[in-house]
């Protein structure tokens, strides 16, 4: 985080409004706003039953983003000098749009921004995704867009993604002061869900993983995200948007250095993209039929076959972003696993 940021965030808002606050970036964020220390109200789903772990010092505000009637308490208030992130959303690998899918991630959004707008909330963050952005061509670098649309790119996630921050631009047309972050494959401790990418290195750990895949992404730290939001919060610019990114790595170097943390098997990395691509779709409804998350689908597959070289050189140059070796990422993710007793000491 910016050395300066404790006492610029401080002046700039009295308040912190924060949904997603039990998600994998949720949760960083909040603890990082309550170390500063800033007053934070944050909004978690009745029946999340990570409510429970919250910290303490949270103001804790019952409600769902798709129910617009449920947010009244959330942004009750004088917000002339309150600062928004939304990170509520659903992360999704799966093939098939689902309604909920959409009900979050683009009807939510919707809502937040549109009370933002009505009680004059001072700043708005919006949490999208690096899927909102157009693939460009093997080659070439993907770098921040000025316009979203779902015809644009691929998979039910990414078109709600790219829906909704079109919405977003539309607001900041209007006049909202709202910026965007479009983070790459988060990654890092403290996973409370155990998303799909921190369920991959726990199979690994344990021996669960049966057998490794090509391609690659770029996975960067939860904690260099959330600096990045909080960065965004203070210098980011209205209607712009920033890729909090770090760089692209292979699967296979990510199950190497993970083999020489914890000295685990080696695996059999042969399988053909074509053999590959056959198997998603099965693996995928089996997963879904025996309700088990979900680890191999056509759309993850085609991700990690995807273009995804990213550029976070403008989120460096104007927010100080400055990404963490993944190495480091999943040493802390390792150690993590041990702590909480997930894997063998």
């Amino acid at each position: 985080m910016p050395p300066n940021i404790r006492r610029e965030v401080i002046r700039m808002f009295d308040l912190y409004l924060l949904t997603g606050a039990t998600g994998f970036l949720g949760s960083v964020i909040l603890r990082k706003l309550l170390a500063l220390p800033a007053r934070a109200r944050v909004l978690v789903l009745p029946e999340d039953p990570l409510r429970a772990d919250l910290p303490a010092g949270a103001e804790v505000c019952p409600g769902r983003v798709d129910d617009r009637a449920s947010l009244e308490a959330f942004f009750r208030g004088d917000l002339r000098r309150a600062c928004l992130i939304h990170c509520a959303g659903i992360v999704s690998i799966a093939s098939e749009e689902s309604g909920r899918l959409w009900d979050v991630n683009v009807r939510g959004t919707e809502n937040i921004l549109s009370l933002c707008a009505e009680r004059g909330v001072k700043k708005v963050v919006y949490v999208s995704s690096v899927h909102a952005i157009p693939e460009r061509p093997k080659g070439e670098t993907i770098r921040e867009v000025s316009s979203f649309s779902g015809e644009a790119v691929v998979g039910p996630y990414a078109k709600s993604k790219a829906e909704a921050s079109r919405i977003a631009m539309e607001y900041a047309a209007r006049g909202l002061d709202i910026s965007l972050v479009h983070p790459s494959g988060i990654l890092g401790p403290e996973d409370p869900s155990r998303g799909s990418v921190t369920g991959i290195i726990l199979r690994y750990c344990r021996g669960q993983l049966p057998f490794g895949v090509g391609g690659g992404y770029d996975f960067v730290d939860v904690r260099d995200v959330a600096d990045g939001v909080l960065a965004c919060a203070e210098r980011g610019r209205r209607g712009e948007g920033y890729i909090l990114s770090n760089r692209y790595a292979d699967i296979r170097e990510i199950l190497q250095e993970l083999r020489f943390l914890t000295r685990g098997k080696r695996l059999l990395f042969s399988l053909p993209r074509r053999l590959v691509r056959l198997a998603a779709p099965l693996c995928e409804k089996l997963a879904l039929r025996r309700k088990k998350p979900l680890f191999l689908t056509p759309y993850s597959v085609y991700t990690l076959f995807s273009n995804a070289v990213f550029s976070h050189e403008k989120a460096t140059r104007e927010l100080d972003y400055r990404p963490r070796e993944l190495r480091e990422t999943l040493a802390d993710v390792v150690l993590w696993l041990r702590r909480a007793r997930l894997i063998d000491t």
